[in-house]
Parts: structure tokens; C-alpha cells; sequence
């Protein structure tokens, strides 16, 4: 009986996670276009932030509840699954095409971030205020940098427009009182559905024996990463997957610096060494799917049904370790 609350709680805190960002950032949104925000801002910022808002509430929860093993296990189960899931399955409908951008510049970042996240949590085995720092800082550079570079490539002539830049622009203005209701309700959902996540995710464990990092890379990690799945298979059935990968590598890069620093920055997160492992399995997987898109700047289907099956082989050694 305890159980079956326990997955009921966790799919209610899934539920909110995901409403809850998705009010936030139309609220945020509509506010910062009241104020003449331009949408490459609001692109960039809210609108691309919101699919990392489910990760960032259950790390940060884990990390002031003292749940820590948790938070990291969250960020490295998502980025692998957005990796190898998302952009596997969305490659099975359309073959997906990189942007040279992402494949110069974005891509090779996130890896560097996975391995600096290797060097910080295996020095001292845990992540400390100072490192969660270092990340946020490097976070801001990256949002600058990115911005340059969209501007620079428009003054140069180039068309360069993101998803996220898209949708800004489409958002309505709404009347002030109603983007406070999306934005505090939104908070709101989001800060409960944290709870109830990292809440019946521990009481999981307990109950069938089963270590918090196991949790935190399967169920939770899969929960969290949820819009990517359903946004990116929606968009490579009307074969619109010109941004999968980029939308992908840019939410791993998110959850890296900023779930993880912020987490970090609020309360040392312990690492382990099922941590580090897990991260150097997401370089590595990193890596193929880069050699993947670099030798034909795409990833057909038979790429994408391997990737499929290399998350399904890791699926299964971290289920029997």
C-alpha cells in the first residue's frame, strides 16, 4: 500500500514539475516582453531554462533535504537519456540534421562541462560551494556567448534563429495579473512537485532496496526529461528536426552548469563513485554520437537505433552493479 502512495505522490510531483515550468515560463515570459525584452533574450534565457526548471527543483530539493546522491544522479541520468533517447528515437522518424554551430562550438562544450564535472566531483569526492560557483559563473559566460554569437552571425547576414527565439516571439502578452498567477503558481507547483519527487523517489528506494543513485538515474531522470522526449518525437513526426540535437546539447549544458551549480552552491553534494562512472559513461556516449554526426553531419536511423540500444545496454549494468 505504502508503494503504491509512494508512485502515485511521484507521478502527481512529476506532473506539477512539468506544469508548473511550463505556467512559469509563459508568465516570465509575457512579463519580460511587457518590458520590451527582446525575444532573442527571452529565447535564451526563460524560454530555453524552462526544460532544465524539473531537474533544477529536484536537485535542489535533494540537496537541501540532504538527499545529495540524488541530485547528481538526476543531472547525469537526464543528459544521458536526452542524449541517447530523445535524439535515438527522434532520429528513427527523420533523420536528424546538426547545425555546424552545435557541432563546432556546442557539442564539444558539453563535453568539457561533463569532464569538469569529473575533475571538481573527484576532488574531495563531493561538490562544494566553491565548485557550484565556478559553475554558475562559467553559466553566465555561456549565456553571454551565446548571445554574442546569434547577434554577430545577424550582423553578418546569417540566418540564425532557434527554436527557443521562435517560440518567444509567438508568446502573447498577458494582462499582468494572470502572469503573476502563471508565474508565483507556477512556483508554486514546481516547488511541491520537487518535494514529492525526491520525497516518494527515497521512499521508493528504501521500500524495494534499491540505492538513491539507481533511482535518481532511471525513474527520476526519465520523469524529468520528459518535455524533451515529448517535444522533440512530436517535432520529428511532423519532421521539424532540424533542432533536436542543438535543443538537446544546449539542456545538458543547462543542467550541468546550473541545476548542478546551483544545487551545489546552496549545499555540498556528496559524489560518489557510481557518480563519476556514470559521467564518464555520458562523455563517452558523448563522444560516439559526435563521431555519429561529424562523418555525415546527420544521424540517420541505423545511428539512432544504436544509440537506442547502447542507453538500453547501460540500462541494464546499472540496474545489476
Amino acid at each position: 500500500m505504502e508503494i503504491l502512495k509512494s508512485a502515485a505522490i511521484l507521478v502527481i510531483g512529476f506532473v506539477l514539475l512539468i506544469k508548473g515550468a511550463d505556467f512559469f515560463v509563459e508568465g516570465s515570459s509575457s512579463v519580460a516582453k511587457k518590458f520590451n525584452v527582446p525575444s532573442l533574450i527571452i529565447g535564451m534565457t526563460i524560454v530555453a531554462m524552462g526544460t532544465s526548471l524539473p531537474e533544477l527543483a529536484v536537485s535542489v530539493t535533494a540537496a537541501i533535504t540532504g538527499n545529495n546522491t540524488l541530485a547528481v544522479s538526476n543531472v547525469s541520468g537526464s543528459n544521458i537519456f536526452n542524449l541517447m533517447v530523445v535524439c535515438g528515437a527522434c532520429a528513427l522518424f527523420a533523420p536528424l540534421t546538426i547545425e555546424k554551430n552545435t557541432l563546432m562550438k556546442e557539442f564539444p562544450f558539453s563535453i568539457v562541462c561533463a569532464g569538469l564535472l569529473v575533475v571538481l566531483g573527484f576532488i574531495g569526492m563531493k561538490l562544494g560551494r566553491v565548485d557550484g560557483i565556478i559553475f554558475l559563473v562559467i553559466f553566465v559566460a555561456y549565456l553571454f556567448w551565446m548571445i554574442y554569437s546569434v547577434k554577430k552571425a545577424r550582423s553578418e547576414g546569417d540566418k540564425f534563429e532557434t527554436e527557443e527565439e521562435e517560440m518567444a516571439e509567438e508568446i502573447k502578452i498577458l494582462p499582468m495579473w494572470k502572469c503573476l498567477l502563471y508565474i508565483v503558481g507556477g512556483m508554486i507547483a514546481i516547488k511541491f512537485g520537487g518535494d514529492f519527487v525526491v520525497d516518494s523517489a527515497s521512499a521508493l528506494a528504501s521500500a524495494f532496496g534499491l540505492s538513491q543513485t539507481l533511482i535518481g538515474l532511471t525513474i527520476v531522470a526519465m520523469g524529468t526529461s520528459l518535455p524533451e522526449l515529448v517535444t522533440s518525437i512530436v517535432a520529428a513526426r511532423k519532421n521539424e528536426v532540424d533542432m533536436a540535437l542543438g535543443n538537446v546539447i544546449g539542456s545538458n549544458i543547462f543542467n550541468i552548469l546550473l541545476v548542478l551549480g546551483v544545487a551545489a552552491a546552496i549545499s555540498p553534494v556528496k559524489f560518489l563513485t557510481d557518480n563519476i562512472i556514470d559521467t564518464v559513461v555520458l562523455i563517452a556516449m558523448s563522444l560516439v554520437v559526435l563521431v555519429f554526426a561529424w562523418t555525415s553531419k546527420m544521424i540517420d536511423r541505423r545511428e539512432g537505433a544504436t544509440m537506442l540500444g547502447m542507453y538500453a545496454v547501460y540500462m541494464a549494468y546499472i540496474c545489476i552493479r
